[in-house]
């Protein structure tokens, strides 16, 4: 192995490092706590390290967010890859989605609530976001209106990020979450 070879072996391991502390640290105590001074001294590679792989939180966050996008990915597939077929894979998405962020709180929050610098719906948006907007439209392009399957799954989407939102924020009891579930699957795919 090259000299050469090591070296960009080791920044993608601090990188992986740096990434994964962030989010360790994001769910343990929020990411108020995600500092680039925290990281460094829970890495123990000084600040100007930090600032050779991201040039701030922001950057950071978005990183985290592109994880985050392929396991919401992985998980969505999963649901449906079991074998259910038609609403009852809408059905099956809708959990796994809200499962994925009542698990992974801060992860949710860097996905969709913190500024992460990431492009939604755009030609520059990247391929983590776009894998995962397909795992929603897969099981739903059969229901969806023939002209417009995106509009539709970007509104199956929502409903599904209001519900998380709301419930999350204590607005809604979450004992109810599978009644409302099961109400918005009617709605967007009818018996």
């Amino acid at each position: 192995m090259s000299v050469r070879e090591r070296k960009e072996r080791e920044r993608a391991q601090r990188h992986r490092l740096i990434v994964s502390t962030a989010r360790e640290l994001a769910e343990a105590q929020g990411w108020d706590a995600v500092t680039t001074r925290r990281l460094a001294a829970q890495i123990e590679y000084s600040q100007p390290v930090l600032y050779g792989h991201f040039r701030g939180k922001r950057e950071i966050v978005g990183a985290v967010a592109l994880e985050g996008f392929a396991e919401l990915t992985t998980a969505l597939r999963s649901a449906v890859a079991e074998g259910p077929a038609g609403r009852e894979a809408v059905a099956a998405l809708a959990r796994a989605y809200t499962g994925f962020a009542a698990d992974n709180p801060a992860l949710y929050d860097a996905m969709f609530s913190l500024d992460n610098g990431l492009p939604f719906a755009d030609e520059a948006t990247p391929a983590p976001l776009r894998e995962a907007f397909g795992a929603l439209l897969d099981p739903l392009v059969g229901h969806a209106h023939p002209d417009e399957p995106g509009l539709f799954v970007e509104t199956f989407w929502a409903a599904l990020h209001g519900l998380v939102t709301l419930t999350r924020a204590g607005r809604l009891p979450a004992d109810r979450v599978p009644d409302r579930l099961a109400l918005l699957v009617d709605r967007f795919v009818p018996k």
